[in-house]
């Protein structure tokens, strides 16, 4: 087991701004985004004073980090696992449960699911490649593991294809070490169409979950944003109003937060979050009828309704368009929000080409007001990364660690000729 910086010395190096700080791990795979889609949940992760980090090599094979929290010195791990690094679908997800295990799952486009554990508490050492249910598990594409207050954890799927596919649900007890179906189709798609999803677990364990639905592979069809959210771990459905969900969810019973028609650039699988008094937070972006650009949008429910804030700072004109991995000029934004008091603050994560492709934050301190401020974090530029970050750091000590990478895209599917990048954790401590 290697010690600091792994596989070779670096090829470029990336420049912190302000008070953010860069810390270095190894060389990853920069020819396309799968190091850095925004839907690695998670690319980044933290237990019991340790933080692991997973991406792809050069050659494509799986590296595992940890460090000691606050550590620069990383210990990795090269292991024998590959994945097709070539389709930027195919992204690594980790998590550890509450006994200390760390599940890794990775190499998904409507293929086989590819699922291991770590051999002991701690460990970087994978055995081997098991089912987790054996139900559902041929045709998996965008794998999400969300930790549960008791140890235990929950991932996420769709199950068959871009416009036709549904969302699957497994749970992880962590005392008996098995994965129980808890959804085998939540959101149906009804053969005719898929929801791109994006959720998140508030501090009282209420499951949140907002989707788009696209009527075809093409990114132009995806329209309307929804709401669902689960307050007993999932296993039953409400509205906003409190209104039980007949299940499965689909198109005709949805709750629409906010109509979108199609060919509005409405952005699929984002983010969102929730504050401290359990209300949700869904970042996005989509065009104006009649407008030129499309905007950043942060959609959240005060209690009583749904609203939009709007970032309304974006300068660069562009469509959405086509089937596969878009090279797009803006980022899938990443938000985190926390209640200061009577206000409601929200963070922003995201690139923009407008401000030359850097780590870009913009930070809104009372959301009922609307005003955003932009701060960059890096003074170079990241390429098409999109940002991850980890989120239990963040739930325990409100310390943004984001996993950044320098990484080009080219669309459909598209393959650059660059050489690795350094990949790092940026910590940012908001003031």
């Amino acid at each position: 087991m290697a010690t600091g910086p792994a596989n070779g010395p670096a090829q470029t190096e990336l420049d912190a701004a302000g008070s953010a700080r860069l810390v270095p791990i190894g060389l990853g795979w920069a020819g396309n985004t799968v190091n850095v889609v925004i839907f690695r949940r998670n690319s980044v992760t933290t237990h019991d004073g340790s933080q692991y980090v997973a991406y792809y090599d050069q050659s494509g094979k799986v590296v595992l980090a940890r460090r000691a929290t606050g550590s620069t010195d990383w210990q990795t791990r090269t292991t024998s696992y590959t994945g097709n690094v070539r389709d930027a679908h195919n992204a690594i997800c980790i998590a550890v449960d509450g006994r200390g295990f760390l599940h890794v799952a990775w190499d998904h486009h409507a293929s086989a699911l590819r699922y291991a554990r770590g051999n002991a508490p701690g460990s970087l050492e994978l055995g081997e490649t098991i089912p987790m249910t054996g139900q559902h598990e041929t045709r998996v594409t965008y794998p999400e593991f969300y930790n549960l207050a008791d140890g235990g954890l929950l991932f996420m799927y769709r199950d068959g294809a871009s416009g036709s596919g549904n969302l699957v649900i497994n749970r992880y007890d962590v005392r008996t070490g098995r994965w129980q179906p808890l959804h085998e189709n939540l959101i149906d798609g009804q053969g005719q169409r898929n929801a791109y999803w994006q959720a998140a677990v508030d501090d009282r364990g209420v499951l949140h979950v907002s989707w788009v639905w696209r009527e075809s592979g093409d990114v132009a069809t995806n329209h309307d944003l929804c709401y669902a959210r689960s307050i007993d771990g999932g296993k039953t459905w409400l509205k906003s109003t409190g209104e039980k969900y007949p299940l499965p969810i689909t198109a005709a019973t949805a709750e629409i937060a906010v109509p979108i028609p199609q060919g509005h650039e409405l952005i699929n699988q984002t983010s969102m979050t929730t504050d401290s008094k359990g209300r949700p937070y869904i970042a996005t972006y989509w065009r104006d009828e009649q407008a030129d650009i499309p905007h950043y949008r942060v959609v959240f429910h005060d209690g009583a309704k749904w609203r939009v804030s709007s970032l309304g700072q974006q300068t660069i004109a562009f469509r959405l368009g086509g089937t596969g991995t878009r090279r797009i000029p803006i980022s899938r934004p990443q938000i985190l929000a926390d209640a200061t008091g009577s206000a409601d603050r929200a963070y922003l994560v995201f690139r923009d080409e407008g401000r030359g492709n850097k780590v870009s934050v913009a930070i809104c301190d009372d959301l009922s007001r609307g005003q955003w401020r932009l701060e960059d974090l890096t003074t170079s530029s990241v390429g098409q990364w999109e940002p991850t970050f980890d989120s239990v750091l963040w739930r325990q000590q409100k310390l943004v660690h984001l996993f950044v990478q320098r990484a080009e895209q080219r669309d459909g599917e598209g393959v650059a000729n660059v050489p690795p990048e350094v990949v790092y954790i940026l910590g940012w401590k908001p003031q």
